[in-house]
C-alpha cells in the first residue's frame, strides 16, 4: 500500500529517485548525434572578443540574419531576448551625448538599428524568443503570428500557466513571423530533462520557440493540439509534424554528448566563412560565453549553453529519437510493483532463504533489465526504482514477519522438545547446530539412576488410567528435580530414570550437582510414596545410584534417527549401584568417585561392593541426614573396626542393632559378621 501511495502521490523524494534512474540511463546510452540539420550560431568568447562585448548594435544581428537567410538557412530561432531598444541607435547616441543640436538632428534622421533589425526580421523565416513570467504585464491587441486548433476535445487542461510575459519590443514582435517562448522548467535539482512545446499565456496558447522553429520551417501557419477526451494533451501537430508530449505539453530531452560540429561561431558567419554549413539547417542563435550567464545542466555532460537545449530537442525531434513516458507507466509500474512484492513475499514465507534471495534478485533484475529494455530499445520511459524499492521494502518486512514467525514457532518447538529432552542440551543444541552430527567425546561425567521399587504390582492393583496419573506426577517431579539442577535427561524407561550431568554443556561441578540432584529426588520420593501411603496406595520406594567416570559422550544412532547419551562403564555401574541399593536397603547408594569431588558432604560407607561383572571392587557411600549425625558417627566408627578386620566389629555391629533395629545397613553388616565376614567387602549377585 505504501508503494502505491507513492507511486500515486509522487512526492519528491520519489521523483528525485525516478530521475536519477533515467538520468543513469542516459549516462548509459546518449543519444547518437546523427547529421541533423540543426546549427546554433554561437555568440561565444572569440565572437564577442573580435565585434565587441554584448550587446552588439541590431544593426549587426540584422547583418548575421540577412547572411543566415542569403545562406540558406530553413529557419532562424533567436535564444536571446530583445525587451529593450538598442542604445546604440543614432537617436539614442544623440539623446545620450551632448551634441550640438545640429548633430543631434542629424543622427535623429538616421535609420533606427530595431528598425533595421525588424526589416531583416520581416525578410526572414525567422522566431524571435519571449519569457513568461509569474506576474506582469501581456500585450494587448497582439495579433500573434500562429493559430492553435484543438482537435479531440473542448479544451486542454494541465499546461503550465503564465499570467505574463516579458515580449520583444513592440517593433520587433510585430514584425518577426515567429514568437515563442524560451523558458524553461528545470528539476528541483536544476537540471532540463523536459522542455515545453506550448504553454498557456494569459488567456492565450503559446509555443516554444522549437516549435515556432519547425512551424516557419515547413511555412505553417497553424498548431494542432491532440487531446483526449478528458481534454488531457496526448500530441502536438506542428504543421504536418507530430509531436509526443505528455499531459503538461513537455517533450522529454534525449541528450547526446556534446558536439562541436553543432556550433558555428557568430563571427565566422558574418564573415561569410561557414556558408556551405547554413544551407537548409535550422539555426538557432545563441551564447555560450559565460559570462552572460545563460547555462543550464543536462544528466549527460553537466552545464551546458541554454541555446543546446533547444539544439537537442529539434535534434532529436528530426532525427525522431524522442524519448517518450506513457500515459499508462504509472499503471504499469503499479502492476508491476504489486506483482513483484507478491512474489517476493510469497517466496519469502515459504521457500529457503537462499532461494527467496535468489527469487528477490531476480525480480530486482527483471525490472531494473525491463526499464533498460524499454528505455534503450524503444525510448520508452519507465520507473524501475519505486517498484524495486517497495519490492525491497516488501522483502524485509516480510523477513521480519518470518523471523518473529520463526522465533515463535522455535520457542514453541524448544518449549514443546524440552518436554522429550533437556532444556540445556536443547539450548545448547539450538546454539551449536554443528554438533548434530552422529559421533561422540571422551569425558567425565556423572550420572543418576533411580528406580522405582514395586510398580509393577501396583499396576496390577490399580486402574490403569489411575497408575499412570500417579507415574506421571511422580515422573514429572523427578525430571523438573533434575532440570533444575541441570542434569540432562538420558532416558526414561517406564518408572526408571537417568540423569546425566556435565554434558552436552561442561559443568566443573558436575559431581556436586549429581549428588545433590540424587538427594532432592529421594527425598521427593520418600514424601510422595508416605503422601499416597496415607491415602491407602503402597506407590513403592524409590532408589537412587550415583556414579563419576570417563565415558563416550554423543550422538548415536543412524541417518534415520540418533540419540545424545553417554557410553561406557561409568553409565552401568551407576546403574548397578541403583540396583545395589534393593540388597543393601539403602535408598541413595554413591560411588567414591563422586564422593572425591564433594568434600563436606555428609554421608556413612556402605562396604567395598564387589558388582557383577567386575573384577576390582567399588568403595560406595550413602547419605546421611542432619539428625542422625551421632548415630552415623557411631556406624562409622564400627564400620572402620569391621574394614580392618577387628574383633570389636562384631560387637559394635551388636550394639548400633540394639539402638537402631531399624537400619538396613547396620543389619545387613551384622548378618555379615555372624555369617563369618571379617571386612568390608560385599559381593553382590545381582546386576
Amino acid at each position: 500500500m505504501l508503494g502505491l501511495a507513492l507511486q500515486l502521490l509522487e512526492p519528491q523524494a520519489v521523483l528525485a529517485l525516478r530521475h536519477a534512474v533515467f538520468d543513469q540511463f542516459q549516462r548509459w546510452q546518449p543519444r547518437t548525434a546523427a547529421e541533423a540539420k540543426v546549427r546554433v550560431v554561437d555568440f561565444d568568447e572569440e565572437s564577442l572578443a573580435r565585434l565587441g562585448q554584448w550587446p552588439w548594435p541590431r544593426t549587426r544581428l540584422a547583418e548575421l540574419l540577412q547572411r543566415l537567410d542569403g545562406a540558406g538557412a530553413a529557419a532562424v530561432g533567436f535564444d536571446v531576448l530583445f525587451a529593450e531598444a538598442d542604445r546604440s541607435s543614432p537617436a539614442a547616441v544623440g539623446a545620450l551625448w551632448q551634441v550640438p543640436a545640429s548633430l543631434r538632428g542629424a543622427l535623429a534622421g538616421l535609420p533606427d538599428h530595431d528598425e533595421a533589425f525588424a526589416a531583416a526580421l520581416a525578410q526572414a523565416p525567422a522566431a524571435l524568443g519571449f519569457v513568461a513570467v509569474e506576474r506582469g504585464a501581456l500585450p494587448r491587441d497582439f495579433a500573434w503570428p500562429f493559430r492553435f486548433v484543438l482537435s479531440g476535445a473542448p479544451q486542454v487542461n494541465g499546461l503550465f500557466h503564465f499570467d505574463a510575459a516579458v515580449m520583444p519590443l513592440p517593433v520587433l514582435a510585430q514584425a518577426a513571423p515567429g514568437l515563442g517562448a524560451i523558458s524553461f522548467v528545470p528539476d528541483p535539482d536544476g537540471v532540463v530533462r523536459r522542455v515545453p512545446m506550448v504553454f498557456r499565456l494569459g488567456g492565450a496558447t503559446v509555443p516554444a520557440l522549437v516549435a515556432e522553429v519547425l512551424r516557419l520551417e515547413q511555412g505553417a501557419r497553424n498548431y494542432t493540439l491532440l487531446a483526449d477526451g478528458e481534454g488531457r494533451l496526448a500530441g502536438l501537430r506542428v504543421g504536418s509534424r507530430e509531436l509526443a508530449t505528455n499531459e503538461r505539453g513537455e517533450v522529454w530531452v534525449h541528450y547526446a554528448r556534446p558536439d562541436a560540429a553543432l556550433y558555428l561561431p557568430a563571427w565566422q558567419v558574418l564573415a561569410g566563412e561557414v556558408d556551405a554549413e547554413l544551407r537548409g539547417r535550422l539555426v538557432l542563435v545563441g551564447s555560450s560565453a559565460q559570462g552572460l550567464m545563460d547555462l543550464r545542466f543536462n544528466p549527460v555532460s553537466g552545464p551546458m549553453p541554454g541555446v543546446e537545449v533547444h539544439a537537442q530537442v529539434l535534434e532529436q525531434i528530426l532525427a525522431g529519437d524522442v524519448l517518450q513516458r506513457p500515459a499508462l507507466a504509472p499503471a504499469v509500474e503499479s502492476l508491476a510493483l504489486l506483482l513483484g512484492c507478491l512474489v517476493v513475499v510469497l517466496a519469502t514465507a515459504r521457500a529457503a532463504t537462499p532461494l527467496a534471495l535468489g527469487v528477490l534478485a531476480l525480480v530486482l533484475g527483471g525490472l531494473g533489465w525491463a526499464g533498460w529494455a524499454a528505455f534503450s530499445r524503444h525510448g520508452l520511459l519507465f520507473d524501475p526504482a519505486l517498484p524495486a524499492l517497495t519490492v525491497l521494502l516488501a522483502f524485509a518486512a516480510a523477513s521480519v514477519i518470518r523471523h518473529i514467525a520463526g522465533e515463535r514457532r522455535q520457542r514453541w518447538i524448544r518449549l514443546a522438545f524440552s518436554r522429550y529432552v533437556s532444556p540445556n542440551l536443547v539450548e545448547h543444541l539450538v546454539a551449536h547446530p554443528e554438533q548434530l552430527a552422529l559421533g561422540g567425546r571422551r569425558q567425565v561425567c556423572s550420572f543418576v539412576f533411580t528406580d522405582l521399587a514395586g510398580f509393577t504390582a501396583l499396576m496390577d492393583r490399580l486402574d490403569p488410567a489411575e497408575a499412570v496419573a500417579l507415574l506421571n506426577r511422580y515422573l514429572d517431579e523427578m525430571i523438573g528435580i533434575a532440570f533444575r539442577h541441570q542434569g540432562t535427561l538420558d532416558r526414561i524407561v517406564g518408572d526408571a530414570v537417568a540423569i546425566m550431568f556435565s554434558a552436552p554443556v561442561l559443568q566443573a561441578d558436575h559431581a556436586c550437582r549429581a549428588l545433590a540432584c540424587a538427594r532432592e529426588m529421594a527425598a521427593f520420593g520418600a514424601a510422595y510414596a508416605a503422601e499416597l501411603a496415607a491415602q491407602g496406595v503402597p506407590f513403592g520406594h524409590t532408589r537412587v545410584g550415583v556414579h563419576t567416570g570417563e565415558v563416550i559422550v554423543g550422538n548415536f544412532g543412524g541417518k534415520a534417527i540418533f540419540d545424545y547419551r553417554a557410553l561406557g562403564d561409568a553409565v552401568n555401574t551407576a546403574s548397578r549401584l541403583e540396583g545395589a541399593n534393593k540388597y543393601l536397603g539403602t535408598q541413595l547408594c554413591l560411588s567414591a568417585a563422586t564422593l572425591a569431588a564433594c568434600p563436606g558432604a555428609t554421608v556413612r560407607p556402605v562396604g567395598r561392593l564387589m558388582l557383577r561383572g567386575r573384577s576390582e571392587a567399588l568403595m560406595t557411600y550413602t547419605t546421611v541426614e542432619a539428625e542422625d549425625g551421632a548415630h552415623a558417627a557411631a556406624y562409622t566408627a564400627a564400620y572402620a573396626l569391621l574394614a580392618a578386620g577387628e574383633e570389636g566389629a562384631l560387637t559394635a555391629f551388636e550394639k548400633l542393632a540394639a539402638l537402631r533395629p531399624e537400619d538396613a545397613l547396620v543389619r545387613l553388616h551384622l548378618a555379615r559378621l555372624h555369617a563369618g565376614a571379617r571386612d568390608d567387602l560385599v559381593v553382590l549377585e545381582g546386576k
